[in-house]
């Protein structure tokens, strides 16, 4: 069975690329191209039918990032579940805000240096 990079979502992934949010426009040019400690990273990516914003295949982190919507009772229902999905294949999932991204990008940048560095 195929997860990652699903066919049937590729329009939805790419409607994603093109519509981000400014919080993930800023983190996407701290990952592109190897910039971020020279680990690789891919932007709206599918694991199975789930899309995560950001993906260390290396790493195996999957990288959200969470805008008001996500206090609402399904959207956290849904997260919870994409969640277990990504443990179950044992990829990781770190979290940030929109707010902490557009207001303390040092603070992220640093907590995922961390924890790509105890992913090894």
């Amino acid at each position: 069975m195929r997860i990652y990079t699903v066919t049937g979502l590729k329009k939805r992934r790419r409607q994603l690329r093109k519509t981000q949010t400014p919080a993930e426009v800023v983190l996407w040019e701290y990952l592109r191209n190897k910039q971020l400690d020279g680990f690789k990273f891919r932007r709206q990516h599918s694991i199975g039918r789930y899309v995560v914003d950001f993906y260390c295949p290396a790493r195996r982190l999957a990288i959200e990032i969470d805008g008001s919507i996500h206090r609402l009772k399904k959207i956290k229902r849904n997260d919870a579940e994409k969640a277990a999905f990504l443990h179950s294949l044992r990829i990781g999932i770190i979290r940030f805000s929109n707010w902490a991204v557009l207001h303390h990008l040092d603070a992220v940048l640093n907590a995922l240096r961390q924890q790509l560095k105890s992913e090894q």
